[in-house]
């Protein structure tokens, strides 16, 4: 069971975390969500296309413009408060790495921290304790908040994800936060290589054999652009298809960008693993 905000999951059911990046020079979008109406709008969208969960980040995961905690504040804390408003139902995560601006974007609402760096600042585990909020606890290799990896090695990335991903699970639930609302990531691209992100892909079982959900962030990421050789705009196939092999291997909430087709994908999986009926089964039968 994964328990978040007012939501209740089962155990394979699929869960669609929709990005809604409040920064000027998102990768993927370059900044069409960084005004409040167009990212409520997408908010709206993406809730009724399927996502359980929004996503909110101002800052940039990759190098750029200087953003401290009070921009990054400035950016979040007030969207933060209007989604709360307008979707008392949504499961709201803010993409943040800093326990100031965690401890901010929960005073107005958000039920989930979602830490991509790897627990680089602890406080941020004790915020999500004060105030009853979930955590990811994600592998990012040791890299520090918006750098790019180079030359990473492993002697066995999938072993360094679970001594990570795990210990800092482990020390979210010491410190009090609920174990039903504690997810682990593998991090792609974070602090990896392109083979170091298909590999943890291949050996997601191992991540989901420890029993906490696994939180996938897929969504046209370099690894599959490397993969393709093709640029951020032609990822979706790609993407789509590395979504269908983690939901086939127990992967279980997604980040993405496209979420009316993350959720046919999922649909489509979670019913030939015989946890989801069809939505119709007239073949046959007439």
């Amino acid at each position: 069971m994964l328990r978040l905000g007012r939501r209740v999951f089962a155990a394979h059911e699929p869960v669609i975390m929709a990005i809604v990046n409040r920064t000027p020079d998102s990768f993927y979008d370059q900044g069409a969500t960084f005004d409040d109406e167009p990212a409520l709008a997408r908010v709206a969208r993406a809730v009724a296309e399927g996502a359980a969960i929004v996503d909110i980040g101002g800052v940039k995961a990759g190098p750029g413009e200087e953003v401290d905690a009070e921009e990054e504040a400035r950016r979040t804390v007030g969207f933060v408060a209007e989604v709360r408003r307008r979707f008392p139902d949504v499961v709201i995560s803010v993409d943040t790495w800093r326990a100031e601006v965690g401890e901010a974007v929960c005073a107005v609402g958000a039920d989930l921290l979602n830490d991509a760096w790897g627990g680089v600042d602890p406080g941020l585990a004790e915020v999500a304790v004060r105030y009853g909020a979930g955590l990811v606890c994600t592998h990012a290799g040791g890299a520090q908040p918006r750098t790019r990896p180079h030359r990473a090695t492993y002697d066995d990335v999938m072993a360094d994800v679970l001594r990570v991903t795990v210990g800092l699970a482990e020390r979210a639930v010491e410190l009090g936060v609920a174990r039903e609302s504690i997810l682990i990531d593998p991090g792609h691209d974070f602090g990896k290589s392109t083979r170091h992100s298909l590999e943890a892909t291949r050996r997601l079982p191992e991540m989901v054999d420890t029993g906490w959900p696994v939180l996938v962030s897929l969504s046209n990421k370099d690894f599959v652009g490397e993969t393709l050789d093709l640029p951020v705009k032609e990822r979706l196939i790609g993407t789509l298809a590395t979504t269908a092999v983690s939901a086939w291997l127990g992967a279980q909430v997604y980040r993405v960008h496209e979420v009316a087709e993350t959720r046919q994908v999922l649909d489509m999986v979670a019913s030939l693993a015989g946890h989801r009926a069809p939505a119709v089964a007239r073949r046959g039968l007439a």
